[in-house]
This record gives C-alpha cells, structure tokens and sequence, in this order.
C-alpha cells in the first residue's frame, strides 16, 4: 500500500507542487529571453507593458490547463480506469518538458506557452485521478492515513523545486531551460514503477464487473488473507447501486441525494484556495525583511516554509486516529486566530524591535495550521463523501472550483493588498471562521466509516429527518 501510494503521488500532485514552485526561480531569466527574443525577432525592443502581458500568460496559463485537466480527468478515470488515466497523464507531461526545454535554443517563447499549459493540464488531472485512485484501494482503517499522500507529495513537490530552483543549482541564467524541463522526471518515474501495481479494486468491480481481477488486486493490496472484508464492503456498494452507470457532473448538481455533498466540496474547495496561504506568500518576504535578514539570505529562509508544510502533511497522517472532522475543524480556526495576530503585529511592525519575529512567528504558525487541516484533509473528504458511480464527476466539480479559485486569486488578490494592506488578513480570517463553522454544522465524521455508512449519514440532510 504505501509503494503504491508513491508510485501514485510521485507523478500525480508532486508534479502540481513542482511546478507551481519552478516557475518563481527563473522570472528574471525569462524576462530577459523575452526581451532578447523579440529584439532579435522584431528589430524593436519589447514594451514594458508586452513584457508584463506575455509574463502573466506564461505564469497564469498553467491554471488555465489546470481547469482543462480538471474537466476531462473524470472521463479519463472512467475510460482508461485510474492506473491507466495516470499513466495516459505522464505522456503530456513528458511533451510538456520537451516544449519547454526546447523554448530557449529554438528561440521560441511560445513553446514556453504551451508547454505551461500542458503542464497545466498534467497537474489537473493528477489532482483529479490521484486521490480518487488513493481513496479507492485504500482499506478503510487506513484510508485516512494513506489519503495524505496526496498533501505529502504536493507538499513535496513544493519544497523539491525551491530547492532545485536555487541559483546554486537550475535557477541560474545558464541552466532555467533544464528547471522547467525537469518535471519530465517524476513523469518518467511513474511510468517505471505504476505498471507493477494493480487498477483500482473497486473500478474493477463496481464499473467493469470483474469480480476476479477485483479480487486479485485486493489481495495485492491488503494480503490474501486480508482481503475479504474489503471485498465484501465493495460488493455491498455494488449492490447499492445496483448497475447505476457512472455519473456526469452536470448531474450531480441535479440529484437531491447529494445535494449537501456536493456544497460541503464546493464550500470546501473554495474556503482552501481562499484561506489566505496566498497572501501569506506574498508577505513572507516583507515580513523576512522587516526580521532583519539580508535579501540574498531571503530565499533560503523561504525553504523553511516548504519544510513546515512538509512537516505538517506528514503529521498528518494521524489523521487515521485522530479523525478528519477535528483536523480540519482546528486548522481553520488555528489560521483564524495566526490572521488576527499577524494583523496586529504588522500594523504595530515598527513600534518595538520583537514586533518582526512575531510576524515572522504567524507566517510559519499559518503556514503549519494549513497543512494540518485544509491542506490535507479536504481531498481525502471529497473521496470519502460520495459513492462510486458519483466520485469522478464529483472530483471533476472540486477539481474546477478549485482552479477558478486559484486564478480567481491570483488575479484580484494584487489589488487585494494594495487596497487593505495588511488588513487583507482580517477577510481571510473571516473566511476562515465561516468554513469552520460550516464543517462544525454539517460535516460528519467520516474516519472508519464504509461510502455505504457515509451516504446514510447525509441522506437526514438531503431528505429531512423524516426520510
């Protein structure tokens, strides 16, 4: 189990990690071969504001290929299976780096485009496939624990390309074609070693009818002499749904049964995106700055945000014992109150000389709160929530709430913080405060509990009391 869950997340949501990381390094590396370019392209210098348009396209059509990734990774789950859709997703990745790679010699920058918007739809599908894969060969005293291996690699992911981002290592002039081309890496990784693991035992059964492949991957999976409870609890579902095709999204939005389902995901999805992680980035900076360490020093302290998630997603795993419901609970509310402090303490930075450290204090408190809750457990929620006729389309509507959020973000969050300042803190932990209170009223735990036991539990909300 654990040998599948890193033959799965090396090339599923650490590629989303690496290169929403990679693309920071090399940024005045690339202005400077844009700007070469089109001199020698043109024989006129590149306007400033061009600059800044091509810029923003190279850095915001990676989401753009993520949404597209979203929206055909349920299809591809349903068709290929979830091996096979992964596997299917590392030859766009691999086309990807080549595009990229190529970019700088060619003398192209639109190779770079497109090679950003493949990208973009490799991590797309990967945050789509990966955790629906995960949530279902996972055993259900374990499907907890083995869910945040889809955190673990993104966090992963992240803290891997600050490291190779480096100007020690490819984030020098010389060497950013071989950092954007690096992501073929883990694509190559998980063609090597994906084939030795079974497909998904309950793909198998529920939506293909093979009873004997089913039971053969489960056995590779939980052990022969394990495997039979599993097996029973699949072939309750089966009989559930009694040969309900697979669901299309537009459906799930239709269907009174999983009505409260589908908003908690929406509700959930949008509240991670829009917790404030972003601008806790952004201020890191400033607020590093204000500590007293030297700007050179700058990016090698970054590093220690990437190890704090890291840190926390690994922590995480507890979540199996613990239970999803109080992680996720506790880390908004813990997100709330580091929002509340770090305002304070950035409105008062220059009143005394301990004010910085506290800032700087709040980011890395922030940042390991995030990773403890919203972070972690919101995927492993959206796997658990809903049966398996329903589960792809319902990680297609996550997966593009998600990245129109994350564009969404992006595009308003400079105008943001250049209107509030650092009372742009006091939204987020407003939002922050809305989404606990929302799981607190609704959610159920869900931890040791059957896709059979979890539907019961929400049909009260979905047909009243009296249903």
């Amino acid at each position: 189990l654990l040998l599948a869950v890193c033959a799965v997340g090396i090339g599923g949501t650490f590629q989303y990690g690496y290169n929403v990381s990679i693309i920071n390094a090399p940024t005045q590396h690339i202005h400077k071969f844009l700007n070469e370019t089109w001199s020698s392209r043109y024989q006129k210098e590149l306007n400033p504001d061009l600059l800044t348009f091509l810029w923003s396209v190279i850095a915001s059509i990676f989401s753009l290929g993520g949404l597209c990734g979203a929206l055909i990774g349920g299809s591809m789950a349903i068709r290929l299976g979830r091996k096979g859709a992964l596997l299917m997703n590392n030859v766009i990745a691999i086309l990807a780096s080549i595009l990229m790679g190529i970019s700088f010699p060619t003398g192209l920058f639109e190779l770079l485009i497109a090679g950003r918007f493949l990208i973009g739809i490799n991590s797309g599908i990967g945050l789509c496939v990966q955790p629906l894969y995960i949530g279902e060969f996972a055993p259900k005293h374990l499907r907890g624990g083995l869910a945040m291996g889809t955190s673990i690699f993104l966090t992963g992911g992240i803290l891997t390309g600050q490291i190779i981002g480096l100007r020690e290592l490819l984030g020098g002039e010389k060497h950013w074609p071989l950092l954007l081309s690096s992501s073929c890496i883990p694509a190559l990784a998980q063609l090597l070693f994906l084939p030795w693991f079974p497909e998904s035992p309950r793909y198998l059964l529920i939506d293909r009818g093979d009873e004997l492949s089913c039971a053969k991957a489960l056995k590779r999976f939980h052990g022969s002499s394990e495997y039979h409870r599993e097996m029973e609890d699949i072939q309750r579902e089966c009989f559930a749904l009694d040969g309900e095709k697979p669901k299309k999204p537009w459906q799930l939005f239709t269907d009174p049964g999983v009505r409260w389902q589908l908003i908690t995901i929406i509700v959930m999805t949008m509240g991670q995106q829009l917790s404030g992680i972003n601008a806790i980035y952004f201020y890191a900076t400033y607020v590093f700055e204000q500590a007293g360490i030297l700007a050179e020093k700058i990016p090698y302290v970054t590093l220690g945000t990437g190890v704090c998630e890291c840190l926390t997603a690994l922590s995480c795993v507890r979540s199996n014992y613990v239970g999803r419901r109080c992680l996720i609970i506790g880390g908004y509310l813990l997100m709330t109150f580091w929002c509340t402090v770090l305002t304070f303490s950035l409105t008062y930075q220059e009143l005394y000389s301990w004010v910085p450290y506290m800032s700087m204090t709040c980011v890395f408190a922030f940042i390991l709160s995030f990773g403890l809750g919203p972070g972690g457990i919101t995927n492993t929620l959206t796997a658990e929530l809903f049966v398996q006729s329903s589960r792809p389309a319902a990680y297609m509507i996550a997966g593009t709430v998600s990245w129109i959020s994350f564009f969404t973000v992006g595009m308003l969050f400079p105008f943001i913080v250049n209107g509030l300042k650092q009372y742009c803190f006091v939204v987020f932990l407003l939002e922050c405060f809305f989404v606990a209170a929302f799981i607190f009223l609704i959610i159920p735990e869900t931890k040791n509990k059957s896709f059979l036991e979890i539907k019961k539990e929400f049909h009260k909300l979905n047909f009243g009391r009296n249903a």
